[in-house]
């Protein structure tokens, strides 16, 4: 593939003009056209509206730029990396973990690795769940931190722990007297979720659903943790899990346990035939550490891993 042609689409997007694009790459405007029109001949995509005075994003360019962000985004990065590799001092960690895990388990642990291990350069990505395992199975990461069972065979999956789900309530909701919530509670409530396509979305509307239960979807968004804060403001009910709720500020919440019990369980993901595993091994032991000293009966719990849905690497 031609990697100028992916530049100079990715500089368009960054800075917003072929113009921009061509005095930040040292080139003519035509020849910026030129690469773009390469790039989209070998993809057989168009990327780009053309007016009079700009280019403009399709939905497909769009799409081809969302899913291939990060590695034209790493493009610079190359030089280094052959630099580092030729120096044999390549000691690297490319971490990647759900967003609504990142901030209570594995930042935490990151930070520890960090310190441990000065030398070592860690990366730390966040992506969907719907996401991770692709990226994991191309190997673009050494470790993974997420949702368990996965389904690639590529890719072997540990259990850490189990995360219960509860109802987020405004703080003063009537149903903040009763001691769970079941689906039939819920019933007819302004309910705050996260958008169609997500593992908690997937697993709020089989909730509702087994129940027979039509749920009363408000808001939609992308993240747990901002639906909690949506529900903290008074747009709703929201359901997420332990980790999610145990950042968001209690004084204007309440947590109520989902009846029946239902629980999330989070795992490492590893890739088929990895190499040396030296710092993703010690990147385990702290994330376990970790992992450890949050466990709480009832609300974040150990799994016993004989037990646990997982997954094994195939030869």
């Amino acid at each position: 593939m031609n990697i100028k042609g992916l530049r100079a689409f990715r500089n368009v997007v960054a800075q917003g003009s072929a113009a921009a694009a061509a005095e930040s790459m040292h080139l003519s405007q035509p020849a910026i056209s030129r690469l773009i029109s390469g790039l989209e001949a070998e993809l057989r995509l168009t990327l780009f509206h053309r007016t009079r005075q700009r280019l403009l994003l399709t939905e497909e360019g769009a799409a081809f730029y969302r899913e291939a962000g990060r590695i034209l985004d790493n493009l610079d990065e190359v030089p280094r990396i052959v630099a580092e590799i030729r120096a044999e001092r390549v000691e690297r960690l490319r971490i990647v973990c759900m967003p609504r895990i990142a901030p209570t388990i594995v930042s935490p642990a990151v930070s520890r690795m960090a310190a441990d291990h000065p030398k070592v350069r860690i990366s730390l990505d966040v992506r969907t769940r719907r996401d991770l395992e692709r990226w994991i199975a191309g190997r673009e990461y050494d470790i993974g931190v997420g949702a368990l069972p996965v389904s690639h065979p590529q890719i072997e999956s540990r259990p850490l722990f189990r995360a219960a789900a509860q109802v987020v309530l405004p703080a003063g909701h009537p149903l903040a007297e009763r001691e769970a919530l079941s689906a039939k509670d819920l019933k007819g409530e302004r309910i705050v979720t996260l958008m169609r396509g997500l593992l908690l979305r997937q697993q709020v509307d089989e909730f509702f659903r087994s129940a027979g239960i039509e749920a009363a979807y408000a808001i939609e968004t992308a993240s747990s943790q901002l639906a909690c804060q949506l529900v903290a403001d008074g747009a709703g009910l929201t359901i997420a899990d332990s980790l999610t709720t145990s950042v968001v500020e209690s004084s204007r919440i309440v947590l109520r346990p989902l009846e029946p019990r239902r629980w999330t369980s989070f795992g490492l993901l590893i890739p088929g035939k990895a190499g040396p595993a030296e710092y993703t091994d010690r990147f385990v032991e702290t994330l376990n550490r970790t992992v450890a000293a949050m466990l709480r009966p009832g609300s974040i719990e150990a799994v016993d891993p004989a037990v646990e849905p997982q997954n094994r690497r195939q030869p």
